[in-house]
């Protein structure tokens, strides 16, 4: 039997311009087991992502008492028991300072996603996800999506200095990105290209090839400025490309009904609905290949959530509320903490629903979730508390609790990017730099 590719198309012309049918998922598109393209050998994409929350943790009620995997799951790590052997666990890993005032709401967050303790909104991007998404991301759809459930849009994922990449907000806006005009179904049985793709491709081609006559017309600066916008431009040439092409064939997918919510608000059940709905549409991105790489926020480093009935947010608390006499911590800021984690299990409890090859989309991802902080009325980047779910496609080590004992977190931000490919031995800046590898997280 001949092997057919994947890209097989049955050609034609209609009134004189090319079009194309694809063919269905036949089995020579498919080794033995159906989890890999024969003619490749390719296997399903391993998808890289971050899920923030905001403002910190209780120590007593998130750090389990045990390392390794004898450890029992503290109250506030309760809701993910069905998740103990999928998590990793790693607590005090510090952002070291090395004399830099520390920056609230700034520099915790942005440390851990730089590997520098940032001084200020200027940050020395990109951010890790950025640095996997160009490793893992070139043949996508979209480099990334970014997710906000909070209502802010903003992001903590930096391709340059002072740009952040901004969030959607609204699940019914982020359906429409995704799904929405530009959206091939992977399992539709005819594909024709979209003759408005097909002019912007050409009008950027020809961008492109004015790139060397204009660079020999300015300056040394203008080059370099030139440079990064002619990257940017061959990305986007790439991401049209891909997109007159047909789509694989995607097994147990279903196109997802449009949400009728525009954002729910700030108080926390709003919040969990809402982060419950992106989450969903999230996976469904993830699992049709429209993105590789994705940031979450459950809620923003100066967290805007609030209790029912209650105009003071979550952040303000942090700073006002005082230690509860019996508990010895601010009661209702534990009550977002607790939140959080739930809303981190319903954010798991999306990507595990959806099968693929022989496990689950939450198999072939890594997530990497964290907070921008510890103790979150004294804005300590001491401890900050991070957690990695899923296995990567068989790369991650899960099941355990590491004590950091003050190391940089700057290990955590080298390790994963070693796993998803990237070519980095070193990572980080003065006393965060390290070429120590978590090894433990490593299968």
């Amino acid at each position: 039997m001949n092997r057919i590719s994947r890209r097989t198309l049955l050609r034609g012309t209609i009134g004189g311009a090319a079009v194309g049918v694809a063919i269905p998922l036949l089995d020579s598109l498919l080794n033995s087991n159906g989890t890999a393209l024969a003619a490749t050998g390719q296997h399903i994409p391993t998808r890289f992502g971050t899920w923030i929350w905001g403002c910190g943790f209780i120590p007593e009620k998130w750090i389990p008492s045990g390392t390794g995997t004898d450890f029992a799951m503290p109250a506030d790590l309760a809701p993910l028991e069905p998740y103990r052997d999928r998590l990793a666990l790693l607590s005090g890993f510090d952002v070291r300072l090395d004399g830099v005032a520390n920056k609230p709401h700034i520099t915790g967050c942005l440390g851990m996603r730089t590997g520098i303790p940032v001084p200020d909104s200027n940050v020395r991007a990109p951010t890790l996800d950025v640095l996997i998404g160009q490793q893992i991301g070139a043949d996508t759809r979209f480099r990334s999506l970014e997710v906000s459930s909070c209502g802010l849009e903003n992001s903590y994922s930096y391709h340059s200095a002072g740009s952040p990449n901004p969030s959607e907000i609204s699940p019914s806006e982020l359906y429409r990105r995704i799904f929405g005009e530009g959206f091939q179904d992977p399992n539709s049985t005819s594909f024709t290209p979209d003759v408005g793709i097909m002019a912007r491709r050409s009008v950027l081609s020809a961008v492109a090839e004015d790139r060397q006559r204009l660079m020999r017309n300015v300056g040394a600066a203008d080059r370099h400025r030139l440079d990064e916008y002619f990257t940017s431009i061959r990305q986007i040439e790439q991401q049209l490309e891909l997109q007159l092409q047909p789509p694989a064939p995607v097994e147990n997918f279903e196109r997802p009904a449009e949400p009728e919510a525009d954002g729910l608000g700030s108080e926390i059940g709003d919040v969990l609905a809402t982060h419950k709905l992106m989450a969903d549409l999230l996976a469904r991105a993830l699992q049709t290949n429209q993105t590789r790489v994705f940031n979450m926020l459950f809620s923003d480093t100066t967290s805007n959530l609030r209790l029912p009935g209650q105009t003071t947010t979550h952040h303000t608390l942090t700073h006002e509320e005082p230690d509860d006499a019996q508990l010895g911590y601010q009661k209702q800021h534990s009550q977002f903490v607790t939140q959080s984690m739930v809303g981190w299990r319903d954010f798991l409890d999306s990507m595990s629903a959806i099968p693929e090859g022989d496990g689950t989309l939450l198999d072939n991802c890594l997530v990497l979730a964290h907070s921008d902080c510890s103790i979150a009325k004294a804005h300590a980047v001491e401890g900050i508390p991070v957690m990695i779910a899923g296995n990567a496609g068989g790369k991650v080590r899960t099941g355990f609790h590491l004590a950091g004992g003050g190391d940089s977190i700057a290990r955590v931000g080298l390790t994963v990017q070693q796993i998803m490919g990237v070519p980095v031995e070193r990572w980080g800046s003065l006393s965060m730099e390290t070429n120590r590898t978590i090894t433990e997280l490593v299968a």
